[in-house]
């Protein structure tokens, strides 16, 4: 059981930064896949990035690899997606999912727990 929060989501001019961050409640956020995900106005919700539940290994979607990195703090039940070269693009409602781990990082129906989305915004 968990509950999910994310947070830092805001306007940036295009090539800057932002750190979204997901809190997690409950002392099983260590067992679960990470999971970052987005959704464009208009456009169907689509996966960015996923990590692992001990952190040991990450994959991006092709459209933000090289520019977003994930990373996840068990110990603080806090997962982050650290983006940069921000691209109008991105320009996104961005979700965090906790679920389960074997099946495919990208595939949806694996996540279990879904947070209520941030708002990120790229100008330009």
């Amino acid at each position: 059981q968990v509950q999910l929060v994310e947070s830092g989501g805001g306007l940036v001019q295009a090539g800057g930064s932002l750190r979204l961050s997901c809190a997690a409640s409950g002392r099983n956020f260590w067992s679960y896949r990470m999971g970052w995900f987005r959704q464009a106005p208009g456009k169907e919700r689509e996966f960015a990035g996923a990590i692992s539940s001990s952190g040991d290994s990450i994959e991006y979607a092709d459209s933000v690899k090289g520019r977003f990195t994930i990373s996840r703090d068990n110990a603080k039940g806090t997962v982050y997606l650290q983006m940069s070269s921000l691209k109008p693009e991105d320009t996104a409602v961005y979700y965090c999912a906790a679920g389960r781990q074997g099946g495919l990082a990208s595939n949806q129906k694996s996540y279990i727990y879904w947070g209520q989305g941030t708002q990120v915004t790229v100008s330009s």
